[in-house]
């Protein structure tokens, strides 16, 4: 049996910089009114990108007012992840407004609630999945439909730290973001072949305001930054380079993987 030379079909020579640039690119981020998909958003547009944001809050314009204060190109589309039919209609609603083709999704919407998994409703367990899991696979698919023939595209999912370890009082998100780790992998593996790059980053101990509860206590704060061998909470600023690097030409051969930045807590 032959097999293919990697030479036959190389990545073309590019200037290392340029690997990074996103101009001419489209990226629609869910989730990108604060904490890390904020920072995503901003990065991405310094980057070069244009930039759409579906927000249950579209009057929340403050990342795109940074954007924009910039000089740079950036709209938003309702959306409340939690509603599958606002789901499904996302991503044409945000083609529409980018001239009919987008090149970038990350998923960055997303709930956490704690709380005793023997205390944990079925409603809160929908609701929970519903935004953190199905939307991102339905929003993916919408994805799919549109990058397959164009034969290009790169999608960046928001896994977590508990993707991969069990967390406490958090059940719920802890299954949800073992899904969508997983998720990740089987969109990547069905799509690599279509030059469509699946990738997640998987937070660690972030200062957002999803945490803010465990950020109010001094003791837990410090104990966070104690377990992390870099010694410090993690910063949305922190998710920067590495969206820019998952969304750019530096990661064509980077193919489903989950791209841990937690400042080391995972390998202590």
């Amino acid at each position: 049996m032959s097999h293919p030379n990697p030479s036959s079909n190389p990545t073309p020579s590019i200037p290392s910089l340029e690997l990074f640039s996103l101009h001419g690119q489209n990226a629609l981020i869910t989730g990108g009114s604060r904490g890390i998909g904020a920072a995503i958003a901003i990065a991405l547009a310094e980057a070069g990108a244009f930039i759409c944001l579906a927000q249950r809050d579209p009057s929340n314009d403050s990342t795109i007012n940074t954007i924009r204060s910039k000089g740079l190109k950036a709209e938003s589309v309702s959306c409340d992840l939690a509603n599958t039919e606002n789901a499904k209609a996302v991503f044409q609603k945000a083609l529409d407004v980018m001239g009919g083709q987008i090149h970038i999704l990350v998923n960055c919407g997303g709930l956490l609630k704690r709380g005793a998994s023997v205390d944990v409703c079925e409603a809160d367990w929908d609701y929970l999945m519903d935004v953190n899991l199905k939307s991102l696979f339905l929003i993916c698919q919408s994805a799919g439909r549109h990058m397959i023939p164009l034969q290009r595209g790169k999608i960046i999912n928001i896994a977590s730290l508990n993707s991969f370890i069990g967390g406490d009082q958090v059940a719920p998100y802890t299954a949800s973001k073992g899904g969508v780790a997983q998720l990740t992998k089987a969109l990547s593996n069905e799509w690599a072949k279509h030059n469509i790059q699946v990738n997640a980053l998987a937070p660690g101990f972030i200062a957002t305001d999803m945490n803010s509860d465990l950020r109010s206590s001094a003791e837990i704060f410090d104990q966070r930054a104690n377990r992390t061998p870099a010694k410090r909470w993690g910063a949305p600023a922190d998710f920067a380079g590495p969206a820019v690097f998952l969304a750019s030409r530096a990661s064509q051969y980077v193919c489903g993987e989950v791209l841990v930045v937690d400042g080391g807590v995972l390998c202590s």
